[in-house]
C-alpha cells in the first residue's frame, strides 16, 4: 500500500498543478451525478484518472477506506473546495470493474477536449458503460480476465390486450441482447397484473439492465401503474433501470438495422427470411434496444449477430424468491464473504474452464421440462460417474489447460488478437488428439451411451480436429516455437527472406558488440560481466558499465568516452561501440516494423478460424459441466442416485433418506436425511409443524433444490428419488422490507404470495414457510388458511407448508389429499413434568402427525435472555394458551362430537337424578359436596366403557 500511495500522491501533484479554476468552473456546470444515483464519473488524465464531487467521497470510502486521500481543488473559501481523489490506472480498472459487475453502477469516462492536455480544464465524454452495457470499457477493463459473466440488457414494450374472464392482462414485447455472443433475442407473451411471466425471464436470461420507457401519459394512469409494478419486478430481480424515451420504442428501421446485423441469407435456408419477422411489441423493444448499444452504426457488427426467438415455456419458471430460498448463486446478507458451498452454483462448479463455469451458471437458472433433454444429460453424467479414471483424465489433463476461446473469438473480430492468443489455440490443438483418445476409450457398456456420447462429443470434436490441422501447421510454420517457453510470441525470421536477412544482421550486430566488449576488457584488464559490464541502457543504448571505484582505470584513456554517472555506476562508450548500439536499434526498429506486419497477416489468418473455435468452445463447456457434475455427485459425503424423471402430471415425488446439498458438505455438520413422499390426490399438500430450529425449513427447501438439480441433469442427494417434471418452483421463506420504498415486511410477504396465486399451475412446486408472521395473529392465521385451502382445492400444486399456526393441521380434516408432518423433538420425563427448565433434543427427524408445541421460548432461553424475561414469557404464554380446546372442537367428527354430547348429557340426568333419590332418604336433607363427588365418580365408573370409546368426551375430561 505504501507504493500504491506513493504513486497516488505523485498524481495528486500533477492534478493540484493543473486545478486552475477552469476545470472547477467547467465541473460545476456538469449535471449532477453521484453514486446514490447509480453513476461514477472518472476523468482520464493521462498516467491516472481523477474523480470529483461526491463521486471522490465515494471512492475515497469504498477504495480507500480514508478521506485521508481526499484532496480540495479551488478556493476553500468559496465552499470548501471540490473534493478530488485519484487513481492509478490499475486502480481505477480494478474500481470500474467492481462498480459495473458488482455494485451494478453505471460509469462515463471523460477525456480531455481536443487540444487540450491532461492538464485540461475541458472535457469531453468518451465512454458510457453500464452493467447490461460493457462493450465500450470491455477490453479495458477485462483484457487479461477469462471469466467474465454474459452481460444481458433488455427492452420491455407494454401493450393492452383484452381482458378474458375480467382478468386485465398485458402483452409484453420484450428484446434482448448479449454482445458478448453477438446475440439478439426477442419473446412475445402475455403477462398477468403482477408481471409473474417477465420475472420469470429475467431470471432466465440473468437480465443485468432494462430498458423502459420514460415519463408518463395524462390520462393513462393504468400504464403508470403497470410502470411501477415492472420497476417493482426488476428491483426484486436486481436488475438497473435506464428510462428511455417513448418515441425509441418503435419499429422503425429494424428491419434495415436486423438485415445489417445478421448474416445475409444463404441461398439453401429455408428459415433465414423468417429471422426478420418479429411480433411488433417485440420489434419496438428491439429498435430500442439497438439504438441504446449503437450496435447498426458500428461497421464491426455488420453480419456477426444472430436473432433467436426466447420460449418461456422450454425452461422451468423461477422467480427471485425461489432465487433466493434455495440459495442458487448467492447466499441473502453474506456481503461475498462465504463459503463457496453455501450455493449450488458454488457447490456444483468443479468446472475447469471459464466457458464451463458460465454455462452452469446459465442452466441453473433454465432448468428444462423436456424429458428427452433431461434424461440425456442424466445418461451423460452417469457415463463419467461409471468410468471416474476417464472423467479425471478429462477434467486434470485436457479440460484444465482449455482457454477462454469465446473471448479468444471475440478479439478475432475486433482485430485486436495477439500472436499470444493464437498460441493459446494452437495449444488446444495440441491436446485435441488426446482429448479424442480419451473419449474413444471410455469404459461404457451400454450402446445407448456410446451413441450419445459420440453424437455429442466425439462426432463434434474429430471433425474441429480436422478442421484445426491446417491452423496446426499454419502456425509450426510461421511461428518460432523455441521461444514459448521464454513467454515470447515472434514470427520465425525464415518465415520471410526479408526477416531473415535482418534477423541475420542483428546476429552479426550482437558478434560485433561482444567483440568490442572483449576488446574493452584486455586493453583495461578487467574481467567481463564481473567488472565489465556490457548494457543495453534505455538512455544510451548499449553502452559499458563499470562501478566508481573501478572507473578510474579508463579517465585516463581518451578513446572512451564517459556518458553519465549514476549511484550503481559510471556509463561510457567507444565510437565503434556507439556505432554499432546504432545499427542495433535500427535493425531492431526495422525488423519490428516487418514482423508487425507479418504479425498482422498471421493474426488475420488464424482469425478465420472463429466460426470453428465457437463451435469447439461450445462443446467442451458441454462436457466441463457434465464431468463437473459426475465430479459432485462421486465425491458428495454421501454419493448422489441418478434421479427417475416422469413427465409432468406423474402421481407423486418420493426421495428417500434426501439431504440438502449444500448443507451436508458444512464443517462440523452430521446431516440428519429425511423422506419426503408427495402423492396426487393422496398426499400433495404437505403442513409441516414444529419446533423452532427444529430443521423445517432445511426440510421443505432440500425438496425445491433436488427438484431443480434433477431437472438440470445432475444427480440427487438421495439414496432413491422418483419425481415428475415441474414447470415453476415458486417459493415465499422469508421476507425483508424497505422502508425507504414503503414497503413493509408484511406487503413483501403478500406480494410474493400472490404472484404464487397467479402464476402457479397444477404442475408446480410451491415451497412456503411460516406465512402470516408479519400481522397479527388472528389475521395471519386467517390468511395462512385461506391461502392453503386455495392451493390446496383449487391449484391442486404440490406443496410445502412450514407454520407455527398449529391450528393449519385441521385442514386435513376437510381435504383428504392434505397430510400432516412434524420435525421430532425429545422431551424428557423430568421436562414434561417439571415447570422449570426444559431438557429438549431437537432430533431433526420429520415423522407423520401434529407437534403441539414450537418451544420458542426454549429457543430464547438459549440465546441467553434474561431468566426473569424467560419466566414471564413462559407464564403469559400459558395464560394464552388455548389451542388444547380450540383442537378438541377441530378434530372430531359430527358423529363423534353428537354421540360424545349425547353421552354427556345422559351422564349428568343420570347423575341429577341419583343425587335426588339420595337425598330423600335422609329425609330431605341436601347431600353434602363430597357426597356428590363420590355420585359422580360412581356415574362416571359406570358409563367408563362408553366413555373410553368416545374421544370427543376423552378430550373433555382431559381438559377439565
Amino acid at each position: 500500500m505504501a507504493l500504491m500511495y506513493g504513486k497516488e500522491k505523485d498524481a495528486e501533484h500533477e492534478i493540484e498543478q493543473a486545478s486552475d479554476p477552469g476545470f472547477v468552473s467547467f465541473f460545476s456546470k456538469l449535471p449532477k451525478k453521484s453514486p446514490e444515483t447509480g453513476t461514477v464519473r472518472l476523468f482520464d488524465r493521462g498516467d491516472f484518472y481523477s474523480t470529483h464531487g461526491s463521486d471522490a467521497l465515494f471512492v475515497a470510502a469504498n477504495v480507500f477506506r480514508t478521506n485521508s486521500v481526499i484532496k480540495h481543488l479551488g478556493s476553500r473559501a468559496a465552499g470548501g473546495g471540490l473534493a478530488s481523489v485519484t487513481l492509478s490506472r490499475t486502480l481505477a480498472h480494478a474500481f470500474l470493474r467492481e462498480a459495473l459487475t458488482a455494485r451494478q453502477l453505471r460509469v462515463e469516462i471523460w477525456v480531455p477536449a481536443p487540444g487540450q492536455g491532461k492538464k485540461a480544464a475541458k472535457f469531453v465524454l468518451d465512454k458510457e458503460a453500464s452493467p447490461g452495457n460493457l462493450q465500450p470499457v470491455e477490453d479495458l477493463l477485462f483484457g487479461n480476465t477469462d471469466v467474465l459473466s454474459a452481460p444481458i440488457v433488455m427492452a420491455l414494450r407494454l401493450s393492452t390486450t383484452p381482458a378474458v374472464d375480467k382478468t386485465r392482462t398485458k402483452g409484453v414485447g420484450i428484446a434482448y441482447a448479449d454482445t458478448s455472443t453477438r446475440e439478439l433475442g426477442v419473446a412475445d407473451f402475455v403477462d398477468n397484473d403482477l408481471f409473474s411471466n417477465t420475472e420469470s425471464l429475467i431470471i432466465q436470461l440473468s437480465v443485468k439492465e432494462a430498458l423502459i420507457p420514460t415519463g408518463t401519459i395524462s390520462g393513462n394512469t393504468d400504464r403508470d401503474l403497470d410502470l411501477n409494478k415492472l420497476k417493482a419486478v426488476f428491483e426484486r430481480c436486481g436488475v438497473i433501470v435506464t428510462e428511455r424515451k417513448p418515441s425509441d420504442f418503435t419499429g422503425k428501421n429494424v428491419e434495415d438495422h436486423l438485415q445489417r446485423l445478421l448474416p445475409a441469407p444463404s441461398a439453401d435456408s429455408s428459415s433465414d427470411p423468417q429471422q426478420l419477422e418479429t411480433p411488433p411489441g417485440a420489434s419496438a423493444a428491439l429498435g430500442a434496444l439497438i439504438s441504446y448499444l449503437g450496435l447498426a452504426s458500428d461497421p464491426a457488427n455488420e453480419g456477426a449477430y444472430i436473432l433467436r426467438t426466447h420460449d418461456l415455456a422450454r425452461y422451468m419458471r423461477l422467480d427471485a424468491s425461489a432465487l433466493r430460498a434455495l440459495n442458487l448463486t448467492e447466499v441473502p446478507g453474506s456481503g461475498g464473504s462465504i463459503n463457496k458451498n453455501a450455493t449450488l452454483l458454488g457447490l456444483l462448479n468443479k468446472c475447469k474452464t471459464a466457458q464451463g463455469t458460465r454455462l452452469l451458471g446459465t442452466w441453473l437458472k433454465q432448468p428444462l421440462v423436456n424429458l428427452h433433454e433431461i434424461r440425456q444429460r442424466q445418461n451423460l453424467v452417469e457415463v463419467f460417474v461409471n468410468d471416474a479414471n476417464g472423467r479425471r483424465t478429462l477434467q486434470d489433463e485436457y479440460l484444465k489447460y482449455m482457454p477462454d476461446m469465446h473471448r479468444i473469438s471475440k478479439r478475432f473480430k475486433k482485430s485486436n488478437a495477439s500472436l499470444e492468443d493464437v498460441v493459446r489455440v494452437y495449444q488446444v490443438t495440441l491436446k485435441m488428439a488426446g482429448l479424442l483418445e480419451t473419449l474413444e476409450t471410455l469404459d461404457i457398456e451400454d450402446d445407448e451411451y456410446k451413441a450419445l456420447i459420440k453424437e455429442l462429443y466425439l462426432g463434434p470434436l474429430q471433425q474441429f480436429n480436422e478442421n484445426l490441422s491446417k491452423y496446426g501447421e499454419m502456425v509450426e510454420q510461421t511461428l518460432d516455437l523455441s521461444e514459448l517457453d521464454n513467454h515470447n510470441y515472434a514470427i520465425r525470421p525464415d518465415y520471410d527472406p526479408r526477416l531473415q536477412e535482418l534477423a541475420e544482421k542483428l546476429m552479426e550486430i550482437r558478434d560485433g558488440l561482444d567483440e568490442q566488449h572483449r576488446d574493452a576488457g584486455n586493453d583495461l584488464r578487467l574481467e567481463l560481466d564481473k567488472k565489465l559490464h556490457l548494457e543495453n541502457s534505455q538512455q544510451y543504448g548499449y553502452c559499458f558499465r563499470l562501478t566508481k571505484n573501478d572507473a578510474k582505470v579508463m579517465m585516463k584513456n581518451k578513446k572512451y568516452i564517459e556518458l553519465g554517472t549514476i549511484k550503481s555506476g559510471v556509463f561510457f562508450t567507444t565510437k565503434k561501440l556507439k556505432e554499432f548500439s546504432g545499427d542495433f536499434q535500427e535493425t531492431t526498429a526495422e525488423y519490428g516494423r516487418a514482423q508487425s506486419g507479418l504479425v498482422k497477416e498471421v493474426v488475420s489468418i488464424a482469425s478465420t478460424y472463429t466460426p470453428v473455435l465457437e463451435s469447439l468452445d461450445m462443446v467442451l463447456a458441454h462436457l466441463d459441466v457434465i464431468t463437473s457434475f459426475a465430479h459432485v455427485s462421486m465425491n458428495a459425503p454421501e454419493p448422489y442416485v441418478k434421479p427417475i424423471v416422469s413427465e409432468k402430471g406423474a402421481s407423486g415425488l418420493v426421495l428417500k433418506d434426501a439431504r440438502h446439498p449444500c448443507l451436508e458438505v458444512q464443517d462440523d455438520i452430521s446431516f440428519i436425511p429425511n423422506d419426503v413422499e408427495m402423492a396426487k390426490d393422496e398426499g400433495e399438500f404437505l403442513i409441516i409443524t414444529g419446533p423452532n430450529m427444529g430443521g423445517k425449513s432445511t426440510y421443505i427447501r432440500q425438496v425445491g433444490v433436488i427438484a431443480l438439480m434433477a431437472q438440470i441433469g445432475c444427480f440427487v442427494p438421495c439414496s432413491e428419488a422418483r419425481m415428475p417434471i415441474f414447470d415453476s418452483i415458486l417459493c415465499r421463506v422469508g421476507a425483508g422490507d424497505n422502508q425507504l420504498k414503503g414497503v413493509s415486511t408484511f406487503m413483501a410477504e403478500m406480494l410474493e404470495t400472490a404472484s404464487i396465486l397467479r402464476s402457479a399451475s397444477k404442475d408446480s412446486l410451491i415451497i412456503i414457510d411460516e406465512l402470516g408472521r408479519g400481522t397479527s395473529t388472528y389475521d395471519g392465521f386467517g390468511l395462512a388458511w385461506a391461502i392453503s385451502e386455495h392451493i390446496a382445492s383449487e391449484i391442486r400444486a404440490f406443496c410445502m407448508f412450514a407454520t407455527h399456526f398449529h391450528e393449519l393441521t385441521a385442514l386435513d380434516q376437510e381435504l383428504k389429499h392434505v397430510k400432516n408432518l412434524h420435525v421430532v423433538a425429545h422431551v424428557s420425563q423430568e421436562a414434561q413434568s417439571s415447570t422449570q427448565d426444559q431438557d429438549i433434543t431437537l432430533l431433526y427427524k420429520v415423522e407423520p402427525g401434529v407437534s403441539d408445541q414450537s418451544f420458542g421460548i426454549h429457543v430464547a432461553r438459549l440465546a441467553n435472555f434474561p431468566e426473569n424475561v424467560v419466566k414471564l414469557a413462559k407464564r403469559k404464554a400459558d395464560e394464552l394458551e388455548d389451542f388444547n380446546t380450540t383442537r378438541t372442537d377441530q378434530q372430531f367428527s359430527e358423529e363423534v362430537t353428537q354421540q360424545g354430547v349425547e353421552l354427556v348429557e345422559e351422564l349428568l340426568r343420570k347423575f341429577a337424578s341419583s343425587s335426588k333419590q339420595d337425598g330423600e332418604d335422609v329425609m330431605m336433607d341436601d347431600p353434602t359436596p363430597e357426597e356428590q363427588l363420590e355420585e359422580l365418580k360412581r356415574c362416571v365408573e359406570e358409563f367408563r366403557p362408553r366413555i373410553d370409546a368416545n374421544p370427543w368426551v376423552q378430550s373433555l375430561l382431559t381438559s377439565l
